[in-house]
């Protein structure tokens, strides 16, 4: 009988959308073909202790994203490099290996997790991963490093303005309103899932948002505010990616929110597929693979747009990591394109194999 590739999804992590990514592990684990597929578990509290779970205790208050918590198991875990590719799970009491993974479905959102940093701890052990590599992943994760790069490569994307905690001389409301406009939004460099951003329309509001995000990050971006609807398009492959259908969300609160995403399901309309002209379709697709390309991304991605009144298609950010949870819009908008949620997650996990095969067969040494 053939053995079933032992898939180790790692989820949790110290970021502060670490309840995000315990809703997106439930529903991964819930989906996954377990004829497959062997699931080994594997959270990570906000201390960023590993633990190895059961999956069917390792959530608590799982129905309730309010409420959603890890439950740390005894048994803690660590991944290690240059181990037996049997070994490569070793328990922190002394007891030696407790298992291995063949490939791990990273599903970590924002910093420690969705910034290179884990992606490059993967490559150093030698286990193929889910999604973008270290460098996808971390120029995808600074939306100051992003925005550089998508205008370098003709990327439409809102003007912004860069401000880093130690030097704050001109981050004034004069300032910004001369040089953006308002209303405008302020944003955490380095995080997601709207966590720390705020949409500001007078001083006051600003002052409070930019104290706001930099509790987050050492580094703010304040973004011009553009009038238009938030269209969403997701991205799936290697080195010949291939774009879903748009969607589009409607939210009820100010701006596409934390609570809209996560916590509130009746937050958001999700319109899919979004009812654009063919020509802006098509460019939204072109502009998300594109996109994709230039972040150096694989596997992965879902990139976001707003869309004027006058046709005119502007990037807002793309996300190596996109939420996985049932209301989300990365699955969504592939079932609609014709790839159900088990499917997706079958081909993420080989794309990361081909990835991982297509990698070793470069050499990494010189013959002397």
């Amino acid at each position: 009988m053939t053995r079933k590739t032992r898939v180790g999804i790692l989820f949790g992590g110290k970021s502060a959308e670490h309840e995000v990514s315990l809703q997106s592990a439930k529903s991964i684990v819930d989906a996954i073909d377990k004829y497959k597929y062997d699931v080994i578990l594997i959270g990570i509290d906000k201390a960023g202790q590993w633990y190895l779970n059961d999956a069917s205790t390792f959530l608590l208050n799982a129905d309730n994203p309010k409420l959603i918590a890890l439950n740390k198991s005894n048994e803690g875990i660590t991944l290690v490099p240059g181990a037996d590719s049997d070994k490569n799970l070793m328990s922190l009491s002394g007891a030696g290996a407790v298992g291995a993974v063949d490939v791990v479905f990273p599903v970590l959102h924002g910093p420690y997790g969705e910034d290179g940093a884990m992606q490059g701890l993967f490559k150093l052990a030698n286990i193929p991963f889910v999604g973008a590599g270290v460098l996808g992943a971390a120029v995808s994760m600074d939306k100051d490093v992003m925005k550089r790069l998508l205008k370098a490569a003709d990327i439409p994307t809102p003007n912004c303005v860069v401000f880093e905690k130690s030097d704050q001389r001109n981050l004034t409301f004069d300032n910004i309103a001369a040089k953006l406009g308002f209303p405008c939004f302020i944003k955490p460099a380095n995080l997601g899932s709207s966590v720390g951003i705020s949409k500001a329309e007078n001083e006051n509001q600003f002052k409070s948002a930019t104290a706001g995000a930099f509790q987050y990050d050492n580094k703010i971006i304040i973004e011009e505010f553009i009038a238009g609807r938030e269209v969403e398009c997701s991205v799936l492959g290697n080195q010949d990616p291939i774009a879903s259908i748009p969607g589009e969300v409607i939210t009820k609160y100010s701006f596409y929110s934390y609570d809209a995403k996560y916590i509130d399901e009746k937050g958001a309309d999700l319109c899919i597929p979004a009812e654009l002209p063919q020509d802006i379709t098509k460019q939204v697709q072109d502009l998300a693979i594109k996109t994709f390309k230039t972040l150096c991304c694989e596997g992965m991605a879902r990139v976001d747009f707003f869309v004027t009144k006058d046709g005119k298609v502007f990037v807002n950010e793309l996300n190596s990591i996109p939420g996985f949870t049932k209301i989300s819009m990365y699955p969504k908008l592939w079932e609609a394109s014709g790839i159900p949620y088990t499917e997706l997650i079958d081909r993420l996990i080989q794309l990361a194999l081909e990835r991982h095969e297509r990698e070793g067969t470069l050499k990494t040494y010189v013959d002397l």
